[in-house]
C-alpha cells in the first residue's frame, strides 16, 4: 500500500488485492440494517457509493471489524469478532 489519500475518511478500512486494492468506508443510518459504503481506489477515487442491507443481525459499527472477500459494489463482506457478515446493495447513491 502507498499511503491513503486525504480524501478517504480516517476510519476507512484497505483491502488489498492482486491487481488492485482498495479502502471501504462503512457508516450507519437511521435504519439498523441499512449502512451507507463507499469503496475508493488506491489513488482516492470514489468507485461507488451505495446503501447496503445487512443480512442477519448481530454487526456493531461501534466495533472493531475488517473487510474480507467477497466484497465488490454490490456486496460486502466483514468479519467482526470471528462472525462473517454479508450486505447487499439495496440503493446506489452515485
Amino acid at each position: 500500500m502507498h499511503g491513503k489519500p486525504d480524501n478517504i475518511p480516517d476510519n476507512s478500512k484497505y483491502l488489498p488485492g492482486i491487481g488492485a486494492s482498495v479502502f471501504f468506508h462503512i457508516e450507519p443510518t437511521d435504519d439498523k440494517t441499512l449502512f451507507r459504503i463507499r469503496r475508493f481506489n488506491e489513488d482516492g477515487r470514489l468507485d461507488c457509493d451505495q446503501i447496503f442491507r445487512l443480512q442477519g443481525s448481530g454487526f456493531n459499527i461501534s466495533s472493531e471489524f475488517e473487510i474480507t472477500y467477497v466484497s465488490h459494489c454490490a456486496k460486502c463482506t466483514v468479519i467482526q469478532n470471528g462472525i462473517k457478515y454479508i450486505f447487499v446493495i439495496v440503493a446506489s447513491i452515485s
